[in-house]
């Protein structure tokens, strides 16, 4: 037999406020179509003032939890992904931790960008096979309004501020990916030749501020596109799966050209992608977990399904995961 991680309940919140394309246009020299036509999106949530990360991700663990029908108390680790802290420390993750009332485990944040989410489940899933803990919240949650440049039509119009989240429990499986539910294999990879072709200039390190996103766009979509795929295929080998077996594939929200670039090059069909970039823009670490719950909600995303997610962030950072619901 083996340890699986199985997702039991998956959760998300966004900011009540969202933010479309025509009102971008009176703020910066852009347009709706400019907008839709390079990236697909159309709105995107900000969160409210003194709305905070941990509010989000509180907001998407309570959400989760219910979906799981689990008492909060019963979860040993929480694993935050996030770019946006609410402070240099500690970690968000322990104001969830407390916002939940939970007094025993541990909780830490994992900051790899956008491909935080799929790096927090896979530490959370290795956690898991070790014994290490038997029940896990794994959350993705931003305010990546806090660090946007208004001013750049070339950052401002592509994210957003939202929270995801899963619960993860500890299950005995035969040890078959043909047939085990759960966290099948997960790869993650990093670059960090490339950290300046996304990044915040700032930190308390250098500047002693904050910062604001810079990007390299041409770049960025190079990487995200063709630079990623061998995590994916380490994911297929592991588990002997193939793109024709994937029920589903939730990729990173980056952009719908990103989106559609990165399956046609797996050789996903385009009616198994879940994309909801559209309505939330590109919330970093909380995109996958937003877009699963999504799919799970309109009832695409069933138990037994075959689910493939793979993200791209700054560093660059990348990985995948495999994982049967």
């Amino acid at each position: 037999m083996t340890i699986r991680s199985v997702v039991v309940g998956c959760g998300s919140y966004l900011p009540s406020r969202a933010l479309t394309n025509a009102e971008l246009v009176g703020m910066v020299d852009t347009s709706d179509e400019w907008i839709v036509q390079r990236t697909g999106i159309r709105e995107r949530h900000i969160a409210a003032p003194g709305e905070l990360t941990s509010d989000l991700a509180l907001h998407a663990a309570r959400a989760a939890l219910t979906a799981a029908d689990i008492d909060p108390l019963s979860i040993d680790l929480i694993v935050l992904g996030t770019a946006t802290p609410d402070n240099t420390f500690p970690a968000s993750a322990v104001s969830v931790q407390a916002g939940l009332g939970i007094t025993k485990g541990v909780a830490f944040d994992i900051q790899a960008v956008c491909s935080g989410f799929v790096f927090a489940l896979a530490t959370a899933d290795n956690f898991i096979k070790t014994g290490a803990c038997k029940r896990a919240l794994v959350i993705g949650a931003e305010t990546f309004s806090r660090i946007l440049d208004w001013k750049d039509r070339t950052t401002c119009v592509l994210f957003g501020d939202g929270a995801g989240a899963v619960v993860l429990v500890a299950e005995e499986e035969s040890g078959a990916s043909s047939t085990d539910r759960g966290v099948l294999a997960t790869r993650l990879r990093s670059d960090g030749r490339y950290k300046d072709k996304l990044y915040v200039d700032g930190g308390p390190s250098s500047t002693g501020t904050a910062g604001y996103l810079r990007m390299e766009g041409r770049d960025v979509f190079r990487h995200a596109v063709a630079g990623t795929t061998d995590a994916v295929e380490a994911v297929f080998r592991e588990t002997g799966y193939t793109a024709a077996d994937v029920d589903w594939f939730v990729p990173h929200q980056a952009n719908k050209r990103i989106i559609d670039g990165s399956a046609h090059r797996l050789g996903i069909a385009p009616e198994k992608v879940i994309a909801t970039v559209e309505r939330h823009g590109n919330t970093s670490a909380a995109s996958i977990p937003l877009a699963l719950a999504a799919a799970i909600a309109d009832g695409r995303i069933k138990t037994g399904d075959l689910v493939l997610l793979q993200a791209v962030g700054g560093g660059f950072t990348w990985g995948a995961a495999h994982v049967r619901w």
